[in-house]
């Protein structure tokens, strides 16, 4: 492990969402004071339920969001303004607190939004996250069906956040990347792995206990990445009467994951 690498040392918990709309996750549904006071609340049942594993907070924000409408180049996708971006960057300072921004690529490539990103992601806090889920590859309307990338291009985002890390003499990065089919990422087992970049492979379906418990089990937990996450839902999860998944449930998952997400 590298000097000043985040994992396994500490188990991050973020918080998700769209910094500029309240039906996106949490990030984006209370104002900051409130959200990051729910953040805190949420790191101290981590704390609680593993006390052996410190917990590091996070805001993970849709950077770059998967479109109905092609826009005007047709990319099926929008960049949220640098304002938006600075001023998660600015509450997660109140907290030490890292940043992801995530890439919903639509029509676009992850070569392209990563290239519009790097400003930011040369600050030591700043990390990186990839949804195939958005990733229109064979066409189509994002949110009309499931999308898919290939390793090909995760691995060009690895590729360039570990030279990132080598320009700026920076600690390695993270890098998340998201998964609750196979045909998301249908040839998982071609990522590459370097040092530099800590790759983590996140469950991010919604739905019952049972159901998100087999997901991460064949979607995830078999993976050859290093590193594994997992996403609870505020309201999916919860939806015709069901529960949404306790610290010490999620804990109980083998291998257990080392990176919590929120929506």
């Amino acid at each position: 492990m590298l000097p000043g690498a985040v994992l396994p040392r500490e188990r991050i918990v973020a918080f998700y969402g769209n910094p500029r709309s309240d039906r996106m996750g949490i990030l984006g549904e209370l104002p900051p004071a409130s959200m990051l006071a729910q953040l805190d609340r949420e790191v101290a049942a981590w704390e609680r339920a593993d006390p052996d594993t410190p917990v590091r907070p996070a805001l993970h924000m849709i950077a770059v969001m998967a479109t109905a409408d092609p826009g005007a180049d047709g990319k099926y996708r929008l960049r949220l303004p640098s304002g938006a971006i600075e001023d998660v960057l600015s509450w997660a300072e109140e907290r030490d607190a890292l940043v992801f921004l995530d890439i919903q690529p639509g029509h676009s490539t992850v070569e392209a939004e990563l290239a519009a990103l790097l400003p930011w992601l040369r600050r030591p806090r700043v990390h990186l996250a990839l949804d195939p889920e958005w990733r229109m590859s064979e066409g189509g309307i994002p949110g009309k069906r499931i999308g898919s990338m290939r390793a090909a291009e995760v691995n060009h985002a690895i590729r360039r956040l570990a030279a990132l890390v080598e320009e700026e003499g920076l600690p390695p990065k993270v890098l998340v990347v998201h998964r609750f089919t196979a045909h998301m990422i249908p040839d998982v087992q071609r990522i590459e792995q370097d040092p530099r970049v800590q790759v983590v492979l996140n469950m991010d379906g919604w739905g019952p206990p049972g159901t998100k418990v087999d997901t991460y089990r064949t979607q995830v937990a078999p993976a050859p990445i290093p590193y594994k996450g997992f996403k609870l839902f505020y309201r999916n999860d919860r939806w015709n009467g069901s529960t949404m998944m306790r610290p010490e449930d999620v804990l109980a998952l083998t291998p257990a994951p080392i990176y919590i997400q929120y929506q």
